[in-house]
């Protein structure tokens, strides 16, 4: 299932509804911060997961 530009649009415009014109940036700026954070972390695990594959196949 795919989200159309309409679909999108009508999101947005239920969030400005939801949340005012005065919450939203913050709300994003959040969203932004945590999906940075999420990334970060699992860029971690996967730098670990080479990280220990690499010394097993050394051996």
């Amino acid at each position: 299932m795919t989200i159309g530009p309409g679909s999108l649009i009508l999101i947005l415009i239920m969030a400005l509804f939801v949340f005012g014109p005065k919450k939203l940036p913050q709300l994003g700026r959040a969203a932004g911060d945590t999906l940075r954070e999420f990334k970060n972390a699992t860029k971690g695990l996967a730098d670990e997961n080479n990280e220990n594959r690499i010394d097993q196949e050394g051996k």
